[in-house]
């Protein structure tokens, strides 16, 4: 079931609320996770799929990079099992799927159109309930502020907070919650981890899982620029541009520049990937952007590995990641364990970046089970 007209005005009239007053006026009355609206809605992993839960869209405040209050949509999914006692949270980011509104997880995940959702499904299998953000600007109004990780670490941990706020999800402030995300949601979930202990430190994070990450966006983008994934470099401008419109994206492109990342807004990533594949920064711009200090100083507001998060982390990368370099992974690695993080990394010996998410997902699952259980981690710093 789509939103109703009503829910939708209300989320444009919190938005327009937010923008228009301090964030510490706005803070003096609401707080980041905190519903503005909420829907019924349903999980199909495929079209007309019965799952055994009960599922909300939720509309919910949050942060952005630079710390102004936002909103943010998402989905909370509960299984009806009828389990009475505590049951796990696992906040859930998903990979890219892409700028367009159509793409948000929430306007696919009720239809069986979204392409995590069998991944999502193993875990409502194993009880536990599943908040998944949209992120921001995705599914919402304005531009998805794709690869900014601050905003997605708030998203993450908001839409946590979010479910536990929902009556009708029957979770509580007690639950426990695990953190999980991969390729682009690794990115999320990895800036969730970091930021938690600072932002969100109530929320009772068991652990973070997560995989393919894309830890340096200046080494991503020089790794993908000319190949099969350059298109992602791109949208990832045009990510940043949006959180930062002092970039002034629009004055470094050339015409077919504009016109590709003008497409990329409004498509998902099937077409996004292949519109923008095998084309280097030269070919689309009048300058590179990446080679100015303004761009570099915000890509490196999104790099992780500064702080160590405050909960276990279970993290993997596939050796053979044709997309993010598995050096990249390395480096997060090394850098969060020099600070002392409780962590395990796990090389994936065969495959390549997409497989990597699916055939870890019953090892992620289990890690998380684990924690949920209390059960001591294997630590391999």
């Amino acid at each position: 079931m789509r939103i109703r007209s009503t829910a939708l005005a209300t989320a444009a009239t919190a938005l327009a609320l937010a923008a228009s007053i301090p964030a510490s006026a706005a803070q003096a009355d609401v707080a980041p996770g905190d519903i503005v609206s909420s829907a019924p809605s349903a999980f199909h992993p495929l079209p007309g799929q019965p799952t055994n839960t009960k599922a909300w869209k939720i509309h919910y405040r949050s942060t952005t990079a630079d710390g102004a209050p936002n909103v943010v949509s998402g989905t909370v999914i509960v299984p009806q099992d009828g389990r009475t006692g505590p049951r796990p949270l696992i906040t859930y980011a998903v990979g890219t799927v892409g700028m367009g509104d159509s793409c948000a997880p929430s306007n696919n995940l009720p239809y069986g159109t979204a392409m995590e959702a069998n991944l999502i499904q193993q875990l409502t299998l194993r009880g536990w309930a599943v908040v998944v953000t949209d992120y921001e600007g995705l599914g919402t109004p304005g531009v998805h502020t794709y690869t900014v990780g601050p905003s997605a670490g708030h998203a993450m941990l908001d839409a946590a907070r979010a479910a536990t706020r929902l009556p009708e999800a029957g979770l509580t402030a007690d639950t426990p919650v695990g953190i999980m995300g991969y390729s682009q949601g690794g990115q999320a979930s990895s800036w969730a981890a970091e930021l938690q202990g600072s932002y969100a430190p109530e929320l009772k994070v068991k652990g973070t899982a997560t995989g393919g990450v894309p830890a340096d966006l200046m080494k991503v983008a020089e790794f993908n620029n000319g190949s099969y994934g350059s298109g992602l470099i791109f949208m990832a401008a045009a990510g940043q541009d949006a959180a930062f419109p002092e970039l002034k994206l629009d004055s470094y492109l050339n015409p077919a520049g504009k016109a590709l990342v003008a497409g990329m807004k409004e498509n998902c990533v099937a077409i996004d990937a292949i519109a923008g594949s095998f084309k280097r920064i030269s070919d689309l711009t009048t300058r590179d952007p990446l080679a100015q200090p303004d761009w570099q100083a915000r890509l490196n507001q999104s790099r992780l590995g500064r702080t160590a998060p405050a909960a276990p982390v279970y993290q993997y990368h596939a050796l053979g990641d044709e997309l993010i370099p598995y050096g990249v992974g390395r480096q997060l690695r090394s850098d969060w364990c020099a600070k002392g993080a409780n962590l395990e990394f796990d090389t994936i010996w065969v495959g390549e970046h997409v497989s990597g998410v699916i055939t870890h997902s019953l090892a992620v699952g289990n890690w998380l089970a684990d924690r949920f259980a209390g059960r001591p981690t294997h630590a391999n710093c």
